[in-house]
């Protein structure tokens, strides 16, 4: 395990919530938070853009609220995700409202930029940065990045192709500290595993987006419930970049998933009305298997712990 920076050395449970395009908002995140949980959302969420002042405000002071009343069961910290990509013609504003209320972690993507990793250094944030290959991984340290988010195969959203047990065993070859994986995690059992194989915490999405919180349609939540990951298609058509998506939504919108065309990266669009392909064209990974039912998150967590538990007993049995 690695030497944990603050406030990532506290945790009630090894686990982030990954920011989720569109579906993530505060109700969402402070409910992941409470749970015990890093809860996060793209700042992009917020539309309009002034919209995130309103909403970094209403997390910070709820779960402020929180940890006065519960001193001694605090909410984990949240994080914002913040899209590093010349099409984000946001990330200044963004970056200067999430300074203003000191975020605690950021989770940058698409692009590693040293101003970005010094404005959260500035107070003590930490930033944590996608990525999909060690390649990725050594440019983003390199830029001044705390710890990554090993994305790999299986993972909802933009994802990689590299095996968890390849990715995450080329990263701890040379790098020390804190590392999440992303990619089919969706129990308790899975969190442990991704400790064993030398990954710090568990990073989820998918799963989270079947819970009441979210903002998701009921058909989006009851999708998952209903899939599996032979209902996952791997696509670079709906913003450039490859990633994972439930069939069914693609059927829905009049496309074969089966014969989908190829796109390249200069489609991507992260502002504006572009993004409404995200709406209609479901993103997913390929975990769903185990999500049975939608519940709060509340509930939801306290089954990953319970089957984290569970988990670490066998294998120490």
């Amino acid at each position: 395990m690695s030497r944990l920076p603050a406030p990532l050395n506290a945790l009630p449970l090894p686990i982030i919530g990954s920011p989720l395009f569109i579906i993530s908002n505060p109700k969402l995140v402070i409910a992941q938070c409470i749970a015990g949980v890093v809860g996060a959302m793209p700042s992009l969420n917020a539309r309009p853009a002034s919209q995130l002042d309103e909403w970094l405000a209403e997390i910070t002071e709820t779960l402020a609220a929180y940890n006065q009343a519960h001193p001694d069961k605090p909410a984990a910290p949240f994080a914002i995700n913040q899209i590093v990509h010349k099409s984000n013609d946001r990330l200044e504003h963004d970056m200067e409202m999430c300074v203003k209320y000191k975020v605690p972690i950021y989770i940058t993507s698409l692009g590693a930029r040293e101003d970005i990793n010094a404005a959260a250094h500035s107070y003590g944030g930490v930033v944590l940065h996608d990525i999909i290959n060690n390649k990725f991984a050594r440019k983003a340290i390199e830029k001044g990045a705390d710890g990554l988010v090993a994305v790999a195969a299986g993972a909802g959203g933009h994802a990689g192709v590299k095996s968890p047990f390849a990715l995450i065993q080329e990263i701890r070859q040379w790098f020390d500290g804190p590392v999440a994986l992303s990619g089919a995690i969706s129990t308790g059992g899975a969190v442990l595993a991704a400790q064993a194989m030398g990954a710090d915490f568990a990073y989820i999405g998918s799963a989270f987006i079947a819970t009441e919180e979210a903002r998701a349609s009921d058909a989006y939540k009851q999708a998952i419930v209903d899939s599996n990951s032979d209902d996952i298609v791997y696509s670079n058509l709906f913003t450039g970049v490859h990633g994972n998506y439930l069939a069914p939504s693609i059927r829905a919108a009049g496309m074969d998933p089966d014969n989908l065309p190829e796109s390249d990266p200069s489609k991507m669009n992260f502002g504006g009305d572009k993004s409404k392909a995200w709406k209609d064209i479901w993103g997913c990974g390929q975990g769903i298997g185990a999500i049975s039912k939608v519940q709060s998150t509340a509930d939801f967590v306290a089954q990953l712990k319970r089957e984290y538990q569970e988990a670490r007993q066998k294998v120490c049995a």
